[in-house]
């Protein structure tokens, strides 16, 4: 009789369509080639893990680790586009099944880079410790197709992309169980998490198919039976492997409170030890939430609504830096400038073209006309030594009125808080047409007034946006001048 084909397991064909949902939102909006892409998929990228924790977007982060917590590493098989694409290479090797075995896991190697991979990130060596983050390698790789990049560029996601189908073809999830950072940190926690594969031993009769197929290499069927859920990336295919119902996705303690998962078999001690590190983490997650929350209520519990990016049509580069093209071609992204800056306007790129380099912003300050610390420090000539002078005369960009988000116009209400904090009084305000409600001392009608902006005093250093009052978005922002001038 013909052999019947196995059946995919609901939870496989889930998993498959989230990920690929996930891995084309992610193609697409590093593909550059969609006006809409960064308002509506923005979200995936910022949920990327590493890049959440140099952005200090303590959502995103929050968001893994809920997952990692309750269901094992799905991040590494659903979220991370580079472990999708290992998926995708590996399942181009699908005509040779069975191929694969338990290996034991190269803590020393993995533990090792994760080492080397956080003194990086400590040391400000974010470039170097990008050449192995999941996101930044993905990113270069997608460049190679979608952007016009560097020789280097090219190189470094050439061979990238190869060396990662290349071992994804032949050794399943070797990379992200060996090398990636990301890996080997919610490996760390997915030991722990509420829901994992489980093996049945009464119905298992070792035929070993899903160690055969496991792509991480993790299940143990010939010797002790048992699955290491540090490299389990939660992919699904050991559930529809199994013909005997042995193996099954659900809660990894049972009511008795005896763990049934045969390698973990240490009684209650090593449950008791699980769950006070599970309480741990969520009294953390909660308690972080909650100081979130709190950071954006004032003491009488009204919202504080935060400043949003403009879209801005060229970027703003700090003074010293003499163009746009001298400040990316020189920068390394060492986050020397970063680190220093004082008034919180740097702060590192997500954009791809320019990952981890910074630019300006003015959501959390502007750029004071007497602070020259970022051109102090800058090692590589990205940003020139300038004196207080000499940047109090550059101009790095000019300021834009927005009409429709002026609180004197959609409020009816006296303002001027750009023309009065402008450092070289670029900014004037003008009367508006028609006689407001308002009256002075003497009761005479008072005219509302508009700001205008003279280009050509304007030096772009953000003091407007910055204290403009309006919300979410300044009615006055920074346009980025590609080549400073000196006025």
């Amino acid at each position: 009789m013909p052999k019947t084909k196995q059946k995919k397991h609901p939870l496989w064909w889930i998993r498959r369509i989230v990920a690929l949902l996930f891995f084309a939102a992610i193609v697409v909006l590093l593909c550059g080639a969609f006006d809409w892409a960064p308002k509506s998929l923005g979200w995936v990228a910022r949920l990327q893990f590493i890049p959440a924790i140099l952005a200090l977007n303590a959502g995103a982060f929050i968001v893994v680790l809920l997952l990692t917590v309750l269901f094992g590493r799905v991040y590494c098989s659903v979220i991370c586009p580079l472990g999708i694409l290992q998926d995708v290479a590996i399942g181009a090797h699908g005509f040779k099944k069975n191929r694969f075995k338990y290996k034991k896991a190269n803590n020393w190697l993995r533990y090792a880079v994760l080492v080397l991979f956080i003194a990086a990130l400590v040391a400000g060596f974010s470039v170097i410790a990008g050449l192995i983050e999941p996101y930044s390698m993905f990113g270069r790789m997608v460049s190679l197709f979608s952007h016009p990049t560097s020789a280097a560029v090219k190189i470094v996601g050439g061979v990238s992309l190869i060396l990662i189908i290349l071992l994804a073809f032949f050794l399943g999830r070797w990379w992200c169980n060996s090398i990636c950072p990301v890996g080997t940190l919610l490996g760390l926690l997915s030991r722990f998490s509420l829901l994992k594969p489980v093996i049945d031993s009464e119905k298992c009769t070792n035929c070993r198919k899903c160690e055969r197929n496991c792509k991480s290499s993790c299940i143990d069927i010939k010797g002790d039976k048992k699955i290491d859920y540090s490299r389990c990336v939660t992919c699904m295919d050991c559930l529809s492997e199994c013909n005997f119902g042995a193996m099954k996705y659900r809660l990894a303690v049972s009511p008795k409170g005896k763990s049934p998962i045969l390698q973990e078999g240490k009684g209650e001690a090593s449950d008791a030890g699980r769950r006070a590190f599970l309480a741990g983490s969520l009294i953390a997650v909660g308690t972080a939430a909650v100081k979130a929350q709190e950071m954006k209520m004032d003491g009488g519990l009204a919202e504080i609504i935060d400043k949003k990016v403009p879209e801005r049509q060229t970027r703003i580069t700090p003074p010293g830096s003499q163009s746009a093209r001298n400040m990316y071609s020189h920068c390394t992204a060492c986050q020397l400038c970063v680190d220093n800056c004082p008034n919180n306007v740097l702060r590192p790129s997500t954009d791809l073209k320019h990952f981890m380099q910074p630019e300006s912003s003015y959501e959390q300050g502007y750029c004071r006309p007497e602070c020259t610390t970022c051109s102090d420090v800058c090692p590589v000539g990205a940003i020139h030594p300038i004196t207080v002078e000499e940047k109090s005369s550059t101009q790095i960009g000019h300021a834009v009125w927005v009409r429709d988000n002026c609180v004197v116009l959609t409020d009816s209400v006296i303002c001027g808080n750009c023309a009065r904090h402008c450092p070289t009084g670029a900014i004037q305000m003008v009367n508006t047409e028609g006689f407001s409600k308002f009256k002075d001392r003497r009761g005479r009608d008072i005219r509302l007034q508009i700001p205008v902006v003279d280009e050509e005093r304007c030096i772009g250093c953000g003091a407007c946006e910055s204290l403009c009052p309006s919300r979410p978005f300044s009615a006055i922002y920074v346009e980025g001048h590609q080549v400073h001038k000196t006025i």
